[in-house]
C-alpha cells in the first residue's frame, strides 16, 4: 500500500491540514505530522539546538502527531519515527492558508520547507495553498474570513493521483499550487515560474510602554509582474498556479563566467 506523509506549517489544528487530509485519504495509508502551532514563515529550519516532543493526538478521529518544533522538523520525526526511516511514496505540505508564490515567500515558507525537505530524501512532494483574504487574517485567532478548500481538495486529490501513478517530471523535485481566493472547479490552471518579487519590504519602529524600540517587518504587494508569474497568475489573472521546483539551487549559468570573476585573486 502506498504510504502518504502530510504535515503543514499553520499547526496540526489547522482545518487546511484536515483538508489536504481528505483530499488523500483513500489514495493510501496517510501518516499525518505536524506542528503542535502555528510555525509560518521558518522556511526549511531545523531544531537542531532544543529537544522536540512529539505528542500522539486524534485529528477528526484519525491518529496524528503533534511536534514541537518546525515543519522540517516534523516530516524528519514523520519518517524517522514514525515510518521508522521507510520513506514515503509521497509528501504533502499544506494546505496553507495563505499564498505561497515568487521568491519571496517560497524561500521563508515552512509549507514549502517542509516539501523541500522530503524532496531531499527523493520524495515527491506538493504544496498546496490558498490566497488569503487579508495579510493578518492568517494569524488571527478570531477569523474573519471562512475558508473554503473544496477546490483545493479536488485539484490535490487530482494531482497527488498522477504522482502516484506516473511520478514526477524529470528534473521536478515539488509541485507548488497556489489557489485564488474564490477559484472554482472550473477555475484555469496555469503552469507557472516564480515571480522575483511579491512584497516591497518596509520596517515599522513602533514603542513598548516602556519606551523602548521594537519592529514589524511588512511591506505593500508588488502585483505587476509580467506574464508566466505565478504572482501575475494568481492576483492578476484568477488562475490556479503550479510551479514546478527543484531543490538544486544551482544557477544556470555557464561555468566559465564565474570562474572569470575568481580566478587569480
Amino acid at each position: 500500500m502506498r504510504r502518504i506523509l502530510v504535515t503543514n506549517d499553520d499547526g496540526i489544528y489547522a482545518p487546511g491540514l484536515r483538508a489536504a487530509v481528505r483530499s488523500v485519504e483513500d489514495l493510501g495509508e496517510v501518516v499525518v505530522v505536524a506542528p503542535s502551532g502555528q510555525r509560518s514563515g521558518v522556511g526549511r529550519s531545523v531544531s537542531v539546538f532544543e529537544p522536540l516532543r512529539m505528542a500522539e493526538v486524534s485529528l477528526d478521529g484519525r491518529r496524528a502527531y503533534a511536534v514541537s518544533g518546525t515543519p522540517t522538523d516534523s516530516v524528519i520525526l514523520g519518517i524517522f519515527v514514525v515510518m521508522k526511516g521507510e520513506l514515503p511514496d509521497l509528501a504533502v505540505s499544506g494546505i496553507n492558508v495563505g499564498e505561497n508564490i515568487s521568491t519571496d515567500t517560497v524561500t521563508t515558507s515552512g509549507t514549502i520547507g517542509a516539501a523541500i525537505e522530503a524532496a531531499s530524501y527523493g520524495v515527491p512532494a506538493i504544496a498546496a495553498s490558498i490566497q488569503v483574504a487579508d495579510q493578518g487574517d492568517k494569524f488571527d485567532n478570531n477569523h474573519s474570513v471562512e475558508y473554503r478548500f473544496d477546490t483545493a481538495i479536488n485539484i490535490l486529490r487530482r494531482v497527488a493521483i498522477r504522482v502516484l501513478e506516473r511520478g514526477m517530471p524529470a528534473g521536478v523535485d515539488i509541485l507548488n499550487i497556489n489557489l485564488p481566493l474564490n477559484a472554482t472547479d472550473d477555475t484555469e490552471i496555469v503552469v507557472t515560474r516564480l515571480a522575483r518579487k511579491i512584497f516591497r519590504t518596509a520596517v515599522e519602529e513602533r514603542r513598548d510602554p516602556r519606551g523602548r524600540p521594537y519592529y514589524w517587518i511588512g511591506g505593500d504587494l508588488i502585483c505587476g509582474e509580467r506574464e508566466g508569474t505565478d504572482v501575475r497568475a494568481v492576483y492578476q489573472e484568477g488562475k490556479i498556479s503550479v510551479t514546478p521546483l527543484t531543490i538544486d539551487s544551482t544557477a544556470r549559468v555557464e561555468f566559465a563566467e564565474v570562474l572569470d570573476l575568481v580566478e587569480n585573486i
